[in-house]
């Protein structure tokens, strides 16, 4: 009976990591490609810094231990958040860049005819399945992925749950011309169904041109990757985004380190950066950044605004749920800094409309 079980297990386990949800490793030329990379040592790829997944001297027990029964009462908001309901698919008003936030790191960003969707998730839970981890906070299920329209380019940041969403990539594929990702990305992507000929998958330095007037960049980050048990065989990445008359950061996941400062030099000035502002933990402190690093990151690229994103819709760390951005408006405010947080759906516009609005205190 017990080599039943232990059979019946096996295949059960079997199954269930090879369901869609998980994506797939990266094969032929693309995990040829990978190899090549020079972070690519001990069979996964690497930060430039050393990067341990928690400090010295922390297990991992701890982690799970803090993780499920050190949690703070106020980690989840006790009513519904306040939101603008967006019009997603028109035009913006002017020839500057819009940017709807719809809370954690998704966004989209409008500049002339075209539309550009950044690390989507409208799902209620970032994980392979609903009923496991953090539900999405009250009132931030305002809009549906199958209300977009016409995306230019969807750009992936890296393959976390909270950042490549299966379900809303099903729901959004039809209407995605271009994807841009990180190298080995594209292995989850064609998994699912997009074609091979849409998706641009770069390396750290390596740039793709779109549309004549569109280019992104992929730059360093300092993080992880992985939706089974392996780490880091697909890379993580920021990118830049050369727009006609603007620059734009769009940060991803990065723990603080000197990247910062190197892509400001070579890239910068930015006209904004949109910045990871949350999840942190002394327990992870290098691959999530603290909200004051956020700011000083943003100093570090040389950016004439900051928009802290990464918070505001999932809690996957033990903090306060509205802590992250009242720990980055007093550090900007205590460095000059220019900083803009906009509700939940509503557009900034980066000449007209920059809210600073402290709609989380409401």
């Amino acid at each position: 009976m017990a080599l039943y079980i232990i059979i019946f297990l096996l295949v059960f386990t079997v199954f269930v990591m090879n369901m869609p949800v998980f994506g797939s490793l990266p094969k032929g030329e693309r995990l040829k490609k990978l190899y090549q990379l020079s972070i690519y040592r001990d069979g996964a790829l690497q930060n430039n810094s050393f990067t341990p997944m928690q400090p010295e001297g922390v297990s991992l027990l701890t982690i799970i231990n803090k993780y499920f029964f050190g949690k703070h009462p106020n980690k989840i908001p006790n009513k519904e958040l306040t939101f603008t309901k967006p019009d997603l698919n028109s035009k913006p008003k002017n020839s500057e860049p819009e940017i709807i936030w719809f809370g954690h790191s998704s966004y989209l960003i409008k500049i002339n005819e075209k539309r550009i969707l950044v690390d989507l998730i409208f799902s209620t839970t970032p994980s392979p399945f609903s009923f496991i981890g953090s539900k999405a906070f009250p009132g931030t299920n305002f809009v549906k992925a199958e209300e977009f329209l016409n995306i230019d380019v969807l750009v992936i940041t890296h393959d976390h749950y909270d950042h490549l969403d299966y379900q809303t990539i099903l729901k959004i594929a039809p209407q995605v011309k271009s994807v841009v990702t990180s190298l080995g990305v594209g292995a989850h992507l064609e998994k699912w169904g997009i074609e091979a000929n849409k998706i641009h998958e770069l390396c750290w330095e390596q740039s793709v041109s779109l549309y004549n007037d569109l280019k992104l960049t992929a730059v360093s980050a300092r993080h992880f990757t992985g939706r089974k048990f392996k780490r880091n065989q697909t890379l993580w990445s920021a990118f830049v985004l050369d727009l006609p008359n603007y620059r734009l950061f769009l940060g991803g996941d990065s723990g603080y380190d000197t990247h910062f400062k190197q892509i400001g030099e070579k890239y910068g000035p930015f006209d904004i950066a949109l910045l990871e502002c949350g999840q942190y933990n002394e327990l992870w402190p290098y691959i999530h950044m603290y909200p004051e690093q956020t700011v000083q990151a943003a100093i570090d690229l040389n950016t004439k605004v900051l928009m802290p994103v990464h918070w505001g819709k999932f809690s996957l760390s033990m903090h306060p749920w509205n802590e992250p951005i009242e720990r980055a408006t007093a550090e900007a405010e205590k460095k000059n800094l220019r900083i803009t947080t906009p509700k939940l759906g509503e557009t900034v516009s980066l000449n007209e409309n920059l809210p600073v609005q402290k709609w989380w205190l409401d």
